[in-house]
């Protein structure tokens, strides 16, 4: 998972690019990057880290131009070193940086496609640079020195004629103008806005509405599945769906823990699909928990607060807070590998102890994958002095490989696979454990936005839309996402430390 933003403005765009990664940080912590062009030459900066820690005002000085793009990664099998960190940057044709939310699921036949067919090296592990070259490659074979609207759609034609998986992407055309386009199920986000500036209309395309907000454009409309938006260097802005059989299949997973509470993604809000959530997990809890005392519900910091509220209203049950969260530790889920996540639940983690001593107590989290923080909070909340300690996951059971860009584990790595909800229980610790139901959850969703008929629920059902999704790909997969090979790295990646200056 990854944010992206893309911004056209009247004046300097460095420090709107970087306040918007900043905004975006949630769905990324590993890698950031901005590039940006002045027309004439493009200016880049990017490396592992928080965007904070990543650019300094040497480097913010030197990314001039009123137009870029910029980027934020958490780690993903394969990419784990700074050469991965996007955007990423060709100088053929016009000179084309790229930055891009998603997986590609055929990307090891575009590999060997690109280096047969179209005579073109890929010199990382990320399928990001893949997507890059093809987009470069169907644009050269326009043959034209500055490219049109129309031609630029046809490239992304080819580029959905050939690429298949979930993609969102921001693209910079050097001299042209500033391209977005979303794959033919619309399964990552992707939003358009704009503002007006004393100098004219500024454009902005980023993954979440909340960038929109705080930089204060007025969010215009979410991007369709497989249309782009071209923005001109006049401003002008063009739109073509560019992809045939398009069919709206959102990642519901965005709503349950990606997204910020804040934003609107495809027309729903988030966080009253949150509040939804609590509402419908309470009436399950309702039905079959009728023989529990609880005393309290306590969230399990941030994500789950919103239907932990309800949840507790809904029950007419106390809800408290009972654990302080550090701020300066990132997100669990999005942590690199299996030792750092232990280690960092208990430095992200403190309980309040006189909200658990003597009580049974409903601990509520938005979902549980790997069953490793569940199972230390849980231990964190009996050491308070908790009674009972139940606990409510607000999404199903994750049982299967997320491989539309959410860097879900092997199926062995996750806890409900291949386990009853006893069992589960058993595992993390916990006296008796509830989960959402599946169509509950899709019905919490799909009442913000009733048009959308289905969502992509891949890691609850193991349904891929895509339907190109076999188990030989799902194996090649659970080889390079298990832990021991993301902690094996390369001695010899290359990192950009310094903003780098190309000429066209």
């Amino acid at each position: 998972m990854c944010g992206i933003i893309g911004i056209l403005g009247k004046g300097p765009v460095n420090h709107s690019i970087y306040e918007g990664l900043t905004v975006l940080q949630h769905r990324g912590q590993d890698a950031a990057g901005i590039i940006t062009s002045d027309g004439h030459k493009v200016y880049l900066r990017k490396d592992n880290g928080l965007a904070r820690d990543v650019f300094n005002v040497q480097h913010m000085v030197n990314l001039k131009g009123h137009m870029g793009i910029g980027h934020v990664r958490y780690p993903t099998a394969g990419c784990d070193s700074a050469a991965e960190a996007q955007p990423f940057y060709v100088n053929s044709p016009f000179g084309l940086a790229l930055g891009h939310n998603g997986n590609l699921t055929n990307v090891d036949e575009l590999k060997e496609e690109i280096f047969r067919e179209d005579l073109r090296h890929i010199n990382t592990e990320s399928d990001s640079e893949v997507l890059l070259n093809v987009l470069a490659h169907e644009l050269q074979v326009q043959g034209k020195l500055r490219p049109s609207a129309e031609d630029i759609f046809r490239a992304v034609e080819g580029v959905h004629r050939r690429c298949k998986g979930a993609y969102a992407v921001t693209a910079m055309i050097v001299g042209s103008g500033i391209l977005a386009f979303r794959d033919p199920f619309g399964i990552r986000p992707l939003v358009y806005g704009r503002r007006e500036t004393d100098l004219g209309t500024e454009h902005m395309v980023a993954s979440e509405s909340v960038a929109l907000d705080v930089l204060g454009f007025d969010l215009v409309r979410d991007i369709d599945p497989g249309e782009a938006i071209f923005i001109d260097m006049e401003g002008h802005v063009h739109t073509k769906t560019c992809a045939s059989n398009v069919r709206h299949v959102p990642c519901l997973f965005e709503y349950v823990y990606m997204a910020r509470p804040d934003s609107m993604i495809d027309g729903i809000a988030v966080h009253k699909t949150r509040l939804r959530m609590g509402e419908k997990l309470a009436a399950k809890i309702q039905r079959e928990w009728s023989d529990k005392e609880i005393d309290v519900v306590i969230p399990i910091p941030d994500t789950s607060r919103t239907s932990a509220l309800q949840m507790a209203y809904e029950l007419d049950i106390k809800y408290r807070e009972g654990f302080i969260k550090n701020r300066y530790i990132g997100r669990t889920f999005i942590m690199p590998g299996q030792a750092e996540r232990k280690k960092s639940v208990r430095q992200k983690l403190n309980a309040i102890d006189l909200e658990f001593r003597d009580k049974s107590v409903l601990l509520v989290d938005d979902s549980i994958v790997r069953g490793t923080t569940s199972k230390q909070i849980i231990q964190m909340a009996r050491e308070a002095g908790a009674r009972k300690v139940y606990f409510a996951s607000a999404a199903p059971p994750v049982r299967y490989p997320n491989v539309y860009g959410i860097d879900m584990p092997s199926v062995n790595e996750l806890v409900a696979y291949n386990r009853s909800d006893q069992e589960i229980a058993a595992e993390i610790g916990a006296d008796a454990l509830i989960y959402q139901d599946l169509d509950d959850l899709i019905e919490a969703a799909h009442e913000g936005n009733p048009n959308i008929k289905e969502f992509d629920a891949s890691c609850f059902n193991g349904v891929y839309v895509t339907g190109d999704v076999h188990q030989e790909y799902l194996d090649r997969i659970e080889a390079r996402r298990a832990d021991s090979a993301k902690t094996k790295g390369s001695a010899n990646d290359l990192a950009f430390t310094e903003a780098q200056t190309y000429p066209q």
